[in-house]
Parts: structure tokens; C-alpha cells; sequence
């Protein structure tokens, strides 16, 4: 089963550009099975999803990206709508207590850009990132990022034997499906997608034209919002 796992959409997300409807047909065009709306803190209200889902003939589910002192966390399976900044080690228990799933997202941004490169950063040095200690597998394919911080965030996760995931972190309707993750089995709802998740049972997958797309996207930043 082909899901995107970190998408934004507007106007939930206000860095985003999407149209929900427009992220349906997209998704129907590029033949995925499911998505995820993980927006920057808010949680969708679940009526709303099972409506979209009926009209768009996927699966869609619900996450969250939630900023901590550490670093952006993708979270699924964990619903309580928290605005505030968090510290990584009290969002780590309320989603264990809730029975949640919890991945680093873009681990690596940036570590190539603003002089952090020049640092020439191990991947013993990078898997000592704190962030890593409170997850529970880590995001190896962004779509926004380049081949270089996504490759660390892989070699990253092999190391410390974490499970990674892949999603196009969609700001924009061409980044659609630049990244996915591919589930061994049908997932029909959210608990079976949580349920899969603490299984292990998938893998990051880059698709055929995201180089391109992100080819795209480098010649048109000034039209992007981060």
C-alpha cells in the first residue's frame, strides 16, 4: 500500500498552498492508496477526514507534526491538540501513554548548508542527535530535502537499527508523492495504520520523478514557502 506520509495543507497549515480537494485528485492521479494530513500542530476533526475520504475513494488519515526543543516530530495515533512548543522527552509520554507512533522528521535539514557542512559530521556524530533517543524510527526520504541530508538521515537510522520512512512533506501540490512509504499490508483506518507502524511493516520509497520535482522546486524557492 503506497502512502504519503507528511503532507501540509491549507489553510490548517499556513505555510501551505494546498487545496484538500486538489491534494484528493493529485493523490488519485499519482495512483497512491492513501495520505496522511499532518499539519504544523492542528489535528483534523475526524468528520471532516471521513467526508474527504468518501468523495477522494482513498484512504486518508491523520497525523501531526509537533515542534519540540529538539526538532520536528511526525506523530500518528495520538490526537491531543497541543499549540505550544514541547519538550521532546513530555510529547514522548503522551504519545506512549496514548499508544502513539512518533518519527523524526527531516532530521538533517540544513546540516550541509550555513556551515554546518564544513563541520564534516559523521554518521557516529550525527546518530548522537538527542531527537534520536525519543523516536520511533526516522524519516529517510523527505521531498524537500536534498539526496545528501536524506542519505545521512538513512545511514543514520541503519545505525542506530530504527525503521525509516518516506513522505514528500508537501507544501505545494507538485511536491505530491516525491517520497512515500510502501506497507506490506491494506491498511483501512487509522488504528490499523498505527498498528502497521508499530509492526515495522514498510519502507521508504523515492518515486520515479521526484528528482525532477525537486529540480523544479530549486529554480522556483522564491515561490515556496518553508
Amino acid at each position: 500500500m503506497r502512502i504519503d506520509l507528511h503532507i501540509h495543507t491549507a489553510p490548517l497549515s499556513a505555510c501551505s498552498y494546498i487545496d484538500p480537494r486538489e491534494l484528493i485528485r493529485e493523490a488519485r492521479r499519482l495512483k497512491l492508496d492513501g495520505i496522511c494530513l499532518t499539519e504544523h500542530q492542528v489535528v483534523w476533526d475526524p468528520a471532516e477526514v471521513n467526508a474527504l475520504a468518501e468523495e477522494a475513494g482513498i484512504r486518508i488519515f491523520r497525523g501531526n507534526e509537533f515542534t519540540t526543543n529538539q526538532g520536528d516530530i511526525l506523530v500518528f495515533g495520538f490526537y491531543e491538540d497541543i499549540k505550544e512548543l514541547l519538550l521532546i522527552q513530555d510529547l514522548r509520554d503522551k504519545v506512549t501513554a496514548g499508544g502513539g507512533y512518533m518519527i523524526a522528521a527531516h532530521p538533517f535539514r540544513g546540516f550541509k548548508t550555513f556551515g554546518i557542512g564544513q563541520l564534516q559530521m559523521t554518521v557516529e556524530q550525527a546518530a548522537k542527535r538527542k531527537v534520536l533517543e525519543f523516536v520511533d524510527a526516522v524519516e529517510i526520504g523527505n521531498g524537500k530535502l536534498s539526496p545528501d541530508e536524506n542519505d545521512m538521515a538513512r545511514k543514520v537510522a541503519e545505525k542506530l537499527g530504527l525503521p525509516g520512512t518516506g513522505g514528500s512533506d508537501a507544501h505545494r501540490i507538485d511536491e505530491i508523492a516525491t517520497w512515500i512509504t510502501v506497507f506490506d499490508n491494506d491498511i483501512a483506518d487509522e488504528n490499523e495504520l498505527l498498528q502497521e507502524l508499530h509492526a515495522g511493516r514498510f519502507r521508504a520509497q523515492r518515486t520515479e520523478d521526484s528528482g525532477q520535482k525537486t529540480e523544479d522546486r530549486r529554480q522556483n524557492t522564491d515561490q515556496t514557502k518553508e
